[in-house]
């Protein structure tokens, strides 16, 4: 994973605007920094989701019937993944995938030890890159892809990662994604720039991973976050701003800085159902249903081959 985050990471800074790809803030260090995230008051995205689950959970179970074979790209913690589980008629197996080892293996032996009926298989692996699941497998397949991961990629590379979800599930199977359509500044805002700083110390952490894993000289207290609201492109976007001038050393390369001089970290596409069915579409894949909240705070679509 290094010799890709180094060849990402000089290739990013080289670029103006600086731009680095979101995949690389989930170590293992980002990624329990982002399940710190989750549990925030303002981070309403976790609690809606769980909350339109187990009100959708009994309905995605009849429709997709019994026996299946669960693959969750970016699993992480595995939380929602046990409403989902819990709610299916005798699921067969689980295949959780995550570019953090540790916590993928360490929950993945817990919800084996919850569930030992269930065949659970943790593949390490960066979903954004490949997809490493059986293509043969014999039982129905159920592609879950929670947590509105899907808006962290620009619209075509969330249709190119749709279609290899729908690869992933095969013939007769079935893609289940959480979207978020919220648009709101104010609550964007409050999920996404939280005031206890946590947001702050992921996005700050890809500079510590640069420095454990690659040799790099940055001084992470020389930067600091920025979320802004892009209301024409329809994201939030992440930005790691340059409090003074600096150079700092990434693989023989030296990278100068002046203050305010910004890295683009990530983005988070929102997407009203609508304008998710039309990426779907692209990626052969059609609205069997789809379930939003009262409040209009998340979404769930169940997707199946057009």
């Amino acid at each position: 994973m290094s010799d890709g985050f180094g060849r990402a990471l000089v290739a990013g800074l080289a670029r103006r605007p600086r731009r680095i790809p979101c995949r690389y803030l989930y170590d293992e260090a980002g990624s329990l920094l982002f399940e710190r995230i989750t549990r925030l008051d303002g981070y309403y995205l976790a609690r809606a989701e769980r909350a339109l689950l187990r009100q959708a959970s009994g309905r995605i179970a009849a429709m997709v019937g019994p026996g299946l074979r669960v693959v969750e790209p970016g699993a992480g913690a595995m939380v929602k993944t046990r409403l989902l589980l819990a709610a299916l008629d005798r699921p067969h197996a689980y295949v959780p995938i995550d570019v953090a080892g540790p916590m993928i293996t360490a929950a993945g032996r817990a919800l084996a030890a919850e569930m030992p009926e269930l065949a659970v298989t943790p593949v390490v692996a960066d979903f954004t890159r490949r997809l490493p699941v059986p293509t043969d497998s014999r039982e129905p397949v159920l592609v879950f892809f929670p947590g509105s991961t899907i808006g962290n990629l620009a619209p075509p590379a969330a249709v190119r990662l749709l279609a290899r979800l729908r690869a992933a599930a095969g013939a007769g199977g079935w893609v289940l994604v959480g979207v978020d359509p919220v648009r709101d500044p104010v609550r964007l805002k409050a999920a996404y720039d939280d005031p206890e700083g946590v947001t702050a110390a992921f996005m700050l952490n890809l500079l510590v991973r640069a420095n454990r894993e690659l040799g790099a000289t940055f001084d992470p207290g020389a930067f600091r976050h920025r979320m802004r609201w892009n209301a024409e492109a329809g994201r939030v976007e992440h930005f790691l701003i340059s409090r003074r001038r600096q150079s700092v050393g990434v693989a023989g390369r030296r990278f100068h800085f002046r203050p305010g001089e910004a890295i683009h970290a990530e983005d988070c596409h929102k997407y009203p159902p609508a304008a998710f069915h039309g990426l779907a579409a692209r990626a052969g894949l059609a609205p069997a249903t789809t379930w939003l909240d009262a409040q209009e705070l998340f979404s769930l679509h169940l997707l199946r081959q057009v």
